[in-house]
Parts: C-alpha cells; structure tokens; sequence
C-alpha cells in the first residue's frame, strides 16, 4: 500500500472511505470534523451518532454512506477514547481504520494536528491494519480489491513538511517489515522449511543493504551445535543457521546489538508427541525467527545508527528413526553437557547453540524472540509477551519501548533459586525443570549460553504471535509482535 500526505483538505478527498479520529466524549459531535461532516451529509451523521450511542469510547466505530456533496462514499468514525494523542493511540487508530476498510481500494484517514512521531504510528497502523494473507486462495476466493492507496490528512493546518513526510515513510517502513514477518509465520509447513526460511531471508536482505550468510547442515555442523543438530534429528529436511548483518554507513563506533530467533518450521513434539489440538498451529514455532528478520530489514530501511546482527537457527522436530530422546545427552557449543528430558522443549535446544554464537560476536546486547513457552501463556496470557532480563537498565529499556509502541510485555524473574530444577545427576544440566515456573526456568536455561559481561533479554512470545481472532492492533493469525518494539529499542540507544 502506498501512503501519502494529502495535499487537500478532507472535503477533497476522492477515496472509498474517509474515517476520522475522534476523541472520547459524551458528545463526538462537538468534534470540529464531525460537525462539518454532518453539515454536509444534512444532519443524518448526528442521526447516526444518536442512534447508535456512539460516544468515541476507545475501539468503537460508526459507518455510514456518505452522500453525493463530497467524493468519498463512506464515512468511518473512530472512536479512541481520552487522553493525549500519542503515537500509539494513533497506530491502533489506524489499525482499526484500515482494517475497517479491507474491502476497499482507497482510505482517506484525518487525524489531529501531530508531530512526526504521531505520524510515523498512523503509516505503521495503516500498513499493519490493511494486511491481508491471500496467496493460497483461488478462483472467487481471491478479495476483488485490496487497500492500495492511503492518504492522511493533518487537521489543524499543518503543511506537508519533509519531516512529516519522512516519518511517514518511516512508518510504512517498519509496518511492511513486521508484515514481512506475518507472511512466514502464516505459510504453512509444507512450502516453508528450513531451506526454505534462509532463502526468504536472502530475498528479502538483497537490495538494503544487509549481508546474509547461510550455513547448511554440514557447516552447522563444521560450527560445533550438537544441540542445534539433536533437534534436527528426526528431519527429513536439512537445517539452516542464517546470520544477518546491517552496519551504518559514515558510523565508526556504534552499539552492536544481536537479535536471535527460533525457528522452528513446524513442531510436532518429536517423540514426546503433541496432541492433534495442540499441533493444529505449530507452523507458527518459527515466529521468533520471523521477527527477527522483521528487526534487522525495518533496522536498515530506516536507518538506525546501530551495528544489527540477526541470527535464526531454523529447523522442524518430527519423529523420524534417528529423532532424539529423552535421556540422550548431548555436548554443546559452549563445552557444556545437556540432559534431555522432553523433546517438546525443542526451542531451548536450538536456541541454546545460536546464543552461544551469538556471544561470539562481542555484541553490547543480545535480545532473543522465541514461541517458547506454554506456561508464559498460562502466567500471562494470549496478548502479552515475557521480558527476562541479566541487566536492570535493559529490561527497564525494553519495557519502555515496548510500553511506547503499544506492544504489552511484562517483566519476569530470572529467580535463580529455580536453576536447581535443571540439575542433572549425569550431565551438566537438564533442559527443563518442573511444572512449576516452567517460563522461569527455560529463560534460566537460556542464561547458561549467555556469554560473560553480555547483556541480554529474551522475549517469551508464544502467547501474541500468533491469535485466533483479532485483538486491538493485533490481527488474527500471524501479527509480527515484537518487530516495532525491538526497532524502537534500537532507535533509542
């Protein structure tokens, strides 16, 4: 979708839809836009407005036909409740706008008087809002018409500046990228593999200006991640590890900040097999990884002033005759040894090799995204992510980004008393603990990979990554969390 500043005022607009925000109040029809929209539609906006008792509380709307004294042919009234127009209230305006006008080829969207940050949230909302995943569907399933052109309208008088056009751009920026990250975790199992991941992942660093380096499964294994590879096992298809890296041109010392992401294709459970029910989604066990990608490419097309290294280590866990299984221990990347005890704890594994490599690369941060945890569901549930933590100042950092953008996170703890539920009687350590904490301790196994002085958060998101029905700025299906949180963070280091 192409988004623009409209030059014109709103009354000019020649779009299949107009919506406009509009303010909690006991009386929408105080709103100056309201007023004058009525007075064009000769008093049937007000009508509409009574008879509905739409009152502009926060995710309600209003729809009606417009008539011919303007262009558009159909007014939408937004109703975000009170308080400051910030930039996420104007990202979920947009959202519920866009996704309001799927059906239709343009929208016209007029929004307070803003600065650029207010701005660059409504172009994120549009693009985040307007997506739709339609490349299985055939003949009279295909949507006629798909959301194509956006234009926004500044109330207030302010003139399209190219400070304000950039920020839009920005925005359209980063939604597309966190859209890119939707599409992978909606293509199903069959057509997106392993292999398959990494070559989506050339595809889309070709052209701006990140380096993609692939490693099949004899340089996996040249790399030293028995871990990694233990999971693989049971596979028909080889695994990949993908390393990513955007650096800023004209910048001499920068933060080096490594994203790190799950990529598991599809899980079945391996031998400790996931009921049907269970299973019906586990194409989505590669959302960390999707993210990831959604990171570095948002990270370079706006460019942010910072060194971005993104690393996914990719493969499915099935059941064939050399799957691995519980008891079986396996070395390390880090030298370690590992007991398994289920092989439904798959993410940890993988991602356990891919963090010890990451450490390697002498990075300032680490952060990792990962469906990992059911129990993080059950503490927190479907629409907020897990936040761990080794630093204060980066959990307080990622928590205020996340807070900035409107993606919900909440903070847990690395309780080191629990680490002695991973204690082994015959290796170095289990890959789980007990029922209890079950989120806890999967972080604390992360932590063991950690390297040394390194500061590192990881991001439990199996609860938002991926919905059964839409929720605020969150879509059904795949919804690309975690993608605008980590560009945030980046951009304020």
């Amino acid at each position: 979708m192409k988004i623009s500043l409209a030059k014109d005022q709103w009354e000019q607009l020649s779009v299949d839809v107009l919506a406009v925000f509009v303010a909690g109040t006991k009386k929408p029809q105080d709103n100056s836009v309201v007023q004058a929209l009525d007075e064009v539609l000769e008093g049937a906006l007000a009508h509409a407005i009574r008879a509905e008792s739409f009152k502009g509380e926060t995710g309600s709307s209003l729809s009606m036909v417009a008539n011919a004294q303007v262009k558009f042919n159909r007014v939408l009234l937004v109703g975000m409740g009170t308080g400051e127009v910030t930039r996420k209230r104007c990202l979920e305006f947009a959202v519920l706008a866009a996704r309001a006008a799927t059906d239709c080829a343009s929208i016209g969207v007029a929004v307070p008087d803003m600065d650029e940050a207010g701005l660059e949230g409504v172009a994120t909302g549009l693009m985040l809002g307007a997506y739709r995943y339609t490349r299985y569907l055939t003949g009279d399933r295909v949507p006629k018409q798909s959301l194509g052109k956006a234009s926004v309208v500044v109330l207030g008088g302010a003139k399209p500046t190219k400070g304000l056009r950039d920020a839009v751009a920005r925005g359209q920026a980063i939604g597309e990228s966190a859209n890119v990250a939707r599409d992978l975790v909606n293509m199903p199992p069959n057509d997106l593999n392993a292999p398959a991941l990494a070559v989506e992942c050339q595809q889309a660093c070709r052209g701006n200006g990140i380096q993609c380096k692939v490693y099949d499964k004899k340089a996996i294994e040249r790399l030293g991640m028995p871990l990694f590879l233990a999971v693989n096992r049971g596979s028909h298809e080889e695994p990949r590890l993908v390393h990513m890296t955007y650096k800023p041109t004209g910048k001499k010392k920068v933060p080096k900040v490594v994203f790190v992401g799950k990529g598991l294709t599809f899980d079945s459970g391996g031998l400790c097999l996931k009921p049907p029910g269970a299973m019906m989604d586990m194409k989505m066990d590669m959302a960390g990884a999707a993210v990831t990608l959604g990171v570095v490419l948002a990270a370079a097309r706006i460019g942010v002033p910072v060194e971005v290294h993104a690393i996914i280590a990719s493969t499915d866990n099935m059941t064939g005759p050399d799957a691995y299984r519980p008891g079986d221990v396996f070395p390390t990347r880090k030298g370690m040894t590992v007991e398994i005890v289920n092989t439904d704890a798959e993410g940890r594994l993988v991602l356990a090799d891919a963090l010890a490599y990451a450490s390697e690369l002498g990075p300032d941060y680490i952060i990792d995204h990962a469906t990992l945890t059911g129990a993080c569901m059950v503490a927190l549930g479907r629409f907020r992510a897990g936040l761990f933590a080794n630093d204060d100042e980066l959990r307080a950092a990622y928590a205020t980004a996340a807070d900035n953008i409107g993606e919900n996170v909440w903070p847990l703890p690395l309780d080191e008393e629990l680490r002695e539920d991973l204690r082994s009687q015959i290796a170095d350590i289990k890959h789980t603990g007990s029922r209890f904490g079950g989120t806890i301790t999967a972080a604390l196994f992360l932590k063991e990979f950690i390297g040394e002085d390194i500061k590192w958060a990881h991001m439990d998101i199996a609860g938002p990554a991926f919905l059964e029905s839409n929720h605020r700025t969150l879509s059904k299906g795949a919804t690309g969390f975690g993608v605008m949180t980590a560009v945030e963070f980046l951009r304020s280091l």
